[in-house]
């Protein structure tokens, strides 16, 4: 025979309390509708003001002609701004140099980048300390760059016309003022810019590859070349195409450092598509061309987004996004 436990009273009323023997609740680890909303909608509503209403304001304002003045713009062209665009010879001038920065980036800035930070991987005396110093340009404002690079290449004895004068070459260059050169020094400079940056992305990514197949490739008796075409080429695929499309979209938002530098000159032969959208906007109240110009730019960087990531960048984003039956 067994007893029967009596319930134990509660001391505050008085009556069986009942709670011995539950489990305590379990408390959901994820956040109310309400918490999310507080951390999203300041962001949302920043996002909505200074990103989303001005392109939208901006693709309304291209149908239109207006000086910026008196208004909502009333007069409706349609597309003749788009076709005064595409007729226009500094915008197609735009695009040549454009596509001229993107391509020598990639034969020239880009590998220049690679090899440094190969060479700055390797363990030697002082290496820290030329890592910083190769990074320093990129910690400069576009600005201060551009009024460094003006002093160099001054026409009135600049250092540039001072290092060939002390080298026997008795010439002086017109390093900015000569529409057949500018472009090439304007690449020059944005290469001393921006390698440190480049070069910091392929160290990283360099440092992300496990020394151990390289320790296993030499057991297995390959070479230095062999290695570095069989692992280092490889795994660094995904960094380099990311650096590929920063080149890219960075060069077709390019402004502040050729407008201080040139301010597009001479003739039009620095300007790029940011300053001619600015010129037209803001030196000649063209506002509905200039917004066309920018819908332009827009489309260009999200067009070339769009088809990267499908054909390039897709690649390194497989097996990376997870579903409820695991990887995709």
């Amino acid at each position: 025979m067994t007893l029967k436990e009596s319930p134990r009273v509660s001391p505050v009323t008085g009556r069986p309390d009942r709670s011995r023997g539950r489990k305590p609740a379990r408390r959901s680890g994820r956040p109310g509708a309400g918490t999310l909303a507080s951390f999203i909608a300041p962001g949302l509503v920043l996002f909505l003001l200074f990103v989303l209403l001005p392109v939208a304001f901006a693709a309304y304002v291209a149908f239109f002609r207006w000086n910026g003045l008196g208004g909502i713009p009333t007069e409706f062209v349609g597309l003749e701004n788009f076709r005064n665009m595409l007729q226009d010879e500094v915008f197609l001038g735009d695009l040549w140099r454009l596509g001229l920065i993107v391509v020598l980036s990639l034969l020239v800035q880009l590998p220049l980048s690679f090899g440094l930070a190969m060479l700055l991987h390797q363990r030697f005396p002082g290496r820290t300390a030329f890592r910083l110093l190769f990074f320093v340009p990129y910690v400069l404002t576009e600005a201060v760059t551009a009024v460094l690079f003006r002093l160099v290449f001054s026409p009135r004895r600049g250092f540039a016309d001072s290092l060939l004068a002390d080298l026997g070459i008795d010439a002086h260059v017109g390093w900015l003022s000569d529409r057949n050169i500018v472009m090439f020094v304007i690449f020059a400079i944005l290469t001393w810019k921006f390698f440190g940056f480049h070069m910091i992305l392929f160290l990283a990514g360099r440092q992300n590859i496990p020394d151990e197949l390289y320790e296993a490739a030499a057991i297995d008796g390959a070479t230095g070349a062999q290695a570095f075409r069989s692992i280092t080429l490889p795994l660094m695929g995904p960094t380099v195409r990311m650096i590929v499309f920063l080149s890219v979209i960075g060069t077709v938002q390019l402004f502040d450092l050729v407008y201080v530098l040139t301010g597009g000159g001479p003739f039009h032969a620095s300007e790029t598509l940011a300053i001619t959208m600015y010129e037209q906007g803001f030196q000649r109240n063209q506002i509905g061309y200039a917004s066309a110009l920018s819908i332009a730019m827009f489309l260009i960087s999200l067009v070339f987004a769009l088809f990267y990531q499908r054909l390039v960048l897709n690649r390194d984003l497989q097996g990376s996004i997870t579903t409820a039956g695991g990887r995709s």
